[in-house]
């Protein structure tokens, strides 16, 4: 299977990682078109991007407009949507490939790996496996589809939250969903500032209200009360 990647990296004031994340994609990924879509950086993202990637688009500061606005830029058959956090595995375009040999398959994402230690080895247990029993995937995940799939299921919801999920979900309308067993590594960084039990607790909490069907933008106002706040409480003191 001959496939043209584009690689979409949605970004907001990112200045500190922009660059070595780049470096580091254009290491696995050699093949792939590579583009940043910023949602208005107020610091060095944007200029920093410039000359490591392939294209640099803007949008508003939404995740899903700007996943929508760089898949709409992709010139690539396979679209690959990573975080600027991530650590993506070795031969992930052939895997990607691999994944998506079979015709009955219209994405996949890989098993998340996060650092070591008794809590995240729980958190990543018990999001693998309650991802699989509830049909949830969120970005971490480092989701990807062919450009036609993506077409034909409109992208990414513009919504207030759960834009992946609610993707992931539209994905799996049209045909098998792969999860992959390379692993994309994540970063802490979101687990450190509002605190490792909080944020899991966190994320099971909002997942079971958005299995129960409560609105998108409540349980986006439930998220910023619950870790937005309180990772601000935790930066000032």
């Amino acid at each position: 299977m001959h496939t043209k990647f584009s690689v979409i990296v949605p970004v907001l004031n990112e200045a500190s990682l922009i660059r070595p994340f780049l470096q580091h994609l254009r290491d696995r990924a050699p093949e792939a078109e590579i583009i940043v879509a910023d949602g208005e950086s107020t610091d060095d993202t944007a200029d920093l991007s410039m000359g490591f990637c392939d294209q640099l688009v803007r949008s508003e500061p939404n995740r899903a407009v700007q996943m929508n606005v760089g898949a709409r830029a992709a010139r690539g058959e396979v679209l690959w949507f990573v975080h600027v956090d991530a650590e993506v595995p070795h031969g992930c375009l052939d895997e990607i490939a691999r994944v998506l040999n079979d015709p009955d398959v219209t994405g996949g994402y890989f098993r998340i790996r996060l650092p070591r230690g008794a809590v995240y080895r729980l958190t990543d247990t018990f999001a693998h496996y309650a991802g699989i029993l509830l049909r949830m995937r969120c970005g971490d995940h480092g989701l990807f589809c062919r450009r036609r799939s993506f077409l034909d299921v409109g992208g990414f919801p513009e919504v207030p939250l759960m834009e992946d999920v609610e993707f992931f979900r539209l994905l799996r309308r049209r045909g098998r969903v792969i999860c992959s067993q390379k692993r994309i590594l994540i970063s802490p960084r979101r687990y450190e500032t509002v605190g490792r039990v909080r944020l899991t607790l966190a994320y099971g909490f909002i997942a079971t209200l958005y299995i129960f069907g409560v609105p998108l933008a409540k349980l986006a106002s439930i998220y910023r009360r619950i870790c937005c706040k309180h990772s601000r409480r935790r930066l000032a003191g």
